[in-house]
């Protein structure tokens, strides 16, 4: 098992997958820490607390992204809260591409963040991200509806991106296999 990569392998299936059942898990405690940062940023008007829950869920996205993700700190804790259950295996290259995606939507909310402790203009484009980020969130941990898998789709079918030689499946079948 290589340390460096994104998923698993899978000779019977031809592709690299993921558990959704961790990655649902994930998306569950990711919600969660949203959600503290947003009740005490826009809520309570405690912004302080918004840059370090952006920032730790950005680290958590990079390490997914660029390491492994299941050295990801959410991914570890969802793990062990679903070790007992057999694993729901689905394609990793979407998947990557949805964490690509909270990667980047992660980093401008922490650097937004950052601007919002010292003006407060920044208040409307950092609530309306978070309530996106929360959004996205809950579609993925209550429905498993990954949004950035479906744009992944959306991009090979505009033909943005190359479409994979072996298309992997998507939860639910919800995409080409």
């Amino acid at each position: 098992m290589a340390i460096f990569s994104f998923g698993e392998y899978k000779d019977d299936l031809g592709y690299k997958v993921v558990d959704e059942r961790v990655w649902r898990g994930s998306a569950g405690i990711m919600l969660l820490l949203g959600a503290i940062a947003s009740i005490n940023g826009f809520i309570f008007n405690k912004y302080e607390v918004v840059p370090y829950i952006a920032g730790f869920l950005f680290i958590n996205f990079f390490i997914g992204v660029f390491i492994n993700p299941k050295y990801s700190p959410t991914a570890l804790v969802s793990r062990m809260i679903t070790y007992n259950q057999s694993p729901l295996w689905i394609g990793a290259v979407q998947k990557r591409f949805a964490w690509s995606l909270g990667l980047g939507l992660s980093l401008t909310i922490f650097i937004l963040s950052l601007q919002l402790l010292n003006d407060v203009t920044y208040f409307g484009p950092v609530c309306m991200l978070c309530l996106l980020c929360l959004l996205l969130l809950y579609l993925e941990s209550a429905f498993g509806i990954c949004v950035g898998c479906q744009l992944y789709h959306l991009a090979i079918r505009l033909k943005i991106i190359k479409a994979p030689e072996i298309k992997p499946n998507c939860m639910g079948d919800s995409c080409d296999v």
